[in-house]
């Protein structure tokens, strides 16, 4: 809207600047077309009925010898008369005390007029700031025979049009000034009306989740057009709504068929061998064998490990279904890793603290379970290593307790890394993956975080951090 009025106002100057120039072209161009004819007329008339010496060539001087000023004077224009060589008899420019200062007209003059004929040429001159029209015909004699050139010189003065135009220009001016300034506080206070409403709805754009309830927008004044957005964002919401319950459910019931393709999996693992054993024993069950109780012992050994792999398979499962129960209770970090890391016979197992004791509102059984998860993933990915080196450390940190746990195994590959802690992820041909998931949900329980680095061939470093409150 400015830049419109702005460009309006300065087309409108231009053209009204011109508009006054073409004007006075015009004007003054038939001024002196009128004075030019009167004055032609009133020397014709001159030459025909007033004088008295014959109308000739060399007695032009005499017959407007005095004539000349007058008419000059009535017409308020200068007259000089010329031969039909160019050369000055007489001009009102002068007078007999002045010496002749009028140059003979220049050859193109005379050439123009004579291609011409009768005919007037009309030269426009602007000399010190002022405008000149200057004329040239020929005189007749009565029996239409040339006898002498005359020169019309017309003085334009146009300082009072040009101070007419200054106090237009400078009217005009004052008046866009205006529309100017009613422009820009119209197009600032539209703008910021209209980016009002468009500032709120892209606030609850960028607000908007997909797992969170969304506020639909309310607008007391708006535009049509804004309207419009906000009814479409509104219904969006809605919808998003609708589908974010769709997804959930759907979520849900994926989850469970996933976890029962699970179960059903790893139980039928163990089922297997069980069958396999009692159709073996069936085949080969003689009563009278010698050594029948001692088949029947290894027999039933068998189908005892082979439920006891269920068994551990459900707790499993189970552990992982349910989050770990906060259980909160003073307990002494640094003796309780180390009962944890007794289990392992291991002699490339090490054990660093700075800490002599470290106390800390935990529940020991999770502790240990952390512990002993990430020694057991240390030494399953160490078991090729020929050299291996497991290091666990315990440091305190403010009001944290860091346990890093780091071994130079083979690595977990870059393209793994964003899987580790996926329910049913793993690494190794055995296992079922919920060790470190499981881990991780103790962790985050105590509102603590796991963290890991690792490089493939060189190895990998666990850190866990735990509020010590």
């Amino acid at each position: 809207m400015t830049l419109l009025v702005l460009l309006a106002s300065i087309l409108i100057l231009g053209v009204t600047v011109y508009q006054y120039d073409e004007q006075t072209k015009d004007y003054n161009i038939k001024r002196f077309e009128r004075k030019e004819a009167t004055t032609i007329e009133t020397i014709e008339l001159e030459l025909t009925n007033k004088t008295t010496y014959p109308v000739k060539t060399e007695n032009l001087e005499k017959i407007f010898r005095n004539r000349i000023y007058e008419i000059s004077s009535i017409n308020k224009l200068n007259i000089s008369i010329f031969d039909l060589h160019g050369n000055l008899l007489i001009s009102s420019k002068t007078n007999a005390f002045e010496p002749n200062i009028i140059q003979p007209l220049p050859y193109n003059i005379l050439n123009d007029l004579a291609q011409n004929s009768n005919h007037t040429i009309l030269i426009p001159l602007v000399k010190n700031g002022m405008g000149y029209q200057t004329s040239y015909s020929y005189i007749n004699d009565p029996k239409f025979k040339r006898i002498g050139i005359l020169e019309l010189q017309f003085t334009q003065d146009n300082s009072e049009i040009e101070h007419e135009l200054k106090e237009f220009i400078t009217r005009l001016s004052l008046v866009y000034l205006l529309m100017f300034v009613i422009a820009i506080a119209l197009a600032y206070f539209l703008s910021s009306y209209i980016t009002r409403s468009i500032k709120a709805i892209s606030d609850k754009m960028e607000q908007t989740r997909l797992n969170e309830r969304n506020e639909k927008i309310v607008l007391n004044s708006a535009s049509t057009e804004i309207e419009t957005l906000v009814e479409a964002y509104n219904n969006m919401i809605d919808q998003l709504e609708e589908s974010a319950v769709k997804l959930a459910k759907s979520e849900r019931e994926q989850a469970w068929r996933e976890m029962a393709k699970q179960v059903a999996h790893e139980i039928k693992n163990p089922l297997t061998p069980m069958r396999l054993s009692v159709q073996s024993f069936e085949r080969k069950f003689n009563p009278e064998d010698e050594n029948i109780k001692e088949k029947l012992k290894e027999y039933s050994q068998t189908l005892i490990q082979q439920i006891d792999v269920m068994s551990s398979i459900a707790s499993a499962f189970s552990d992982f279904a349910k989050m770990p129960s906060q259980k909160r209770e003073k307990i002494e970090v640094i003796s309780i890793v180390k009962l944890a890391l007794d289990i392992f016979n291991e002699d490339f197992i090490t054990y660093t603290t700075d800490e002599k004791e470290l106390f800390a509102n935990l529940d020991k059984t999770q502790l240990i379970r952390i512990v002993t998860n990430l020694v057991k993933n240390a030494l399953q990915a160490s078991e090729k290593v020929e050299n291996p080196i497991i290091d666990v450390k315990v440091v305190s940190e403010k009001n944290n307790i860091k346990i890093r746990v780091s071994d130079n195994g083979k690595g977990i590959p870059e393209e793994v890394k964003s899987l580790i802690f996926e329910p049913k992820f793993t690494t190794k041909s055995s296992g079922m993956g919920l060790g470190l998931p499981m881990i991780k949900n103790i962790i985050e329980a105590y509102d603590g975080t796991i963290s890991f680095t690792s490089e493939k061939g060189i190895g990998t470093v666990f850190t866990v951090i735990l509020p010590k409150q």
